[in-house]
């Protein structure tokens, strides 16, 4: 069922990333050849959903070395710009840093030559891509054993295969239990400003053939006072050491009327997004667009 979306690709030493600044109008992909591109197009999210990004960051790493060997340069000195840059670009996602982390492990290793060094990222590059297919099979999984045999689920923004390297979290959820042979519909929040459930929610369920209905931000409360909603399902972009989640704007909204209309309310995340240095939510930085 599932129509293997992939918003991130590895393909000829190259970082490709499907544009979801054009979705749902237009179907292009940007082919990165250096970090800075890889950079650009986490800032302009072009490569969007934390553990996307994290996986595209790590590829950028790739890149960055590439670069700098063949410069003739320093590889860690060299590199250390290339973490800098990579790491500014969004605040808020974990698998970001978490993402880096891993990288920067492989580079503080001895290394006999700079080549060997670099055969090694790129190694552990393409098994963080691995990782998080094989981790949001495991979510859709575990998650899908959570719902009824017929649900309507609320969520918002995207959290689908265009936010990961494939089937998504919140959406490998419903994916999982669709193909189990549950009647799931799903609601998708528009998620102003950027539209993430307008445009790239509705856009995967309904190449899915998974049945969708599109609501503005402001009427998931009347919805579930109708008793038209039997659970949300969000993503996350970090989890704090005690629990509190952070995610798009509007999640808070939809946690707290969940609550008050006694809907489940579930958070789909890998462990990549727990941030266990942070003791609670309101140390978690956020980043806010103009």
């Amino acid at each position: 069922m599932h129509n293997d979306v992939r918003a991130i690709s590895w393909e000829n030493g190259e970082l490709v990333l499907l544009d979801q600044t054009k979705i749902p109008h237009e179907e292009i992909y940007i082919h990165c050849q250096d970090y800075r591109m890889v950079a650009d197009a986490i800032c302009r999210m072009v490569v969007r959903g934390a553990p996307a990004i994290g996986v595209a960051a790590a590829f950028g790493v790739v890149l960055g070395a590439k670069e700098i060997v063949s410069k003739k340069q320093d590889l860690q000195t060299g590199l250390e710009l290339v973490f800098k840059e990579l790491a500014a670009t969004r605040p808020t996602a974990f698998n970001l840093f978490w993402a880096l982390e891993n990288m920067k492990k492989v580079v503080n290793q001895d290394w006999s030559t700079p080549e060997e060094c670099i055969n090694v990222l790129e190694k552990e590059a393409i098994r963080l891509y691995l990782d998080d297919i094989d981790t949001n099979l495991r979510i859709g999984e575990n998650g899908a054993k959570l719902l009824e045999e017929e649900m309507t689920i609320m969520t918002i923004c995207n959290a689908g295969s265009l936010a990961t390297v494939a089937y998504g979290t919140a959406l490998s959820v419903i994916r999982t239990a669709v193909r189990q042979g549950k009647k799931i519909s799903v609601v998708a929040c528009e998620t102003r400003p950027l539209l993430q459930g307008a445009r790239l929610t509705t856009w995967e369920l309904m190449r899915d053939r998974i049945p969708v209905g599109l609501i503005t931000d402001n009427m998931a409360g009347y919805l579930m006072q109708k008793g038209m909603i039997q659970a949300v399902i969000t993503g996350a972009d970090r989890v704090a050491a005690n629990g509190d989640v952070v995610n798009k704007i509007g999640t808070y909204t939809l946690a707290v009327l969940a609550k008050e209309h006694g809907i489940p309310f579930y958070v789909a995340a890998p462990f990549s997004t727990v941030d266990l240095s942070l003791t609670k939510g309101e140390e978690i930085p956020i980043e806010e667009r103009g």
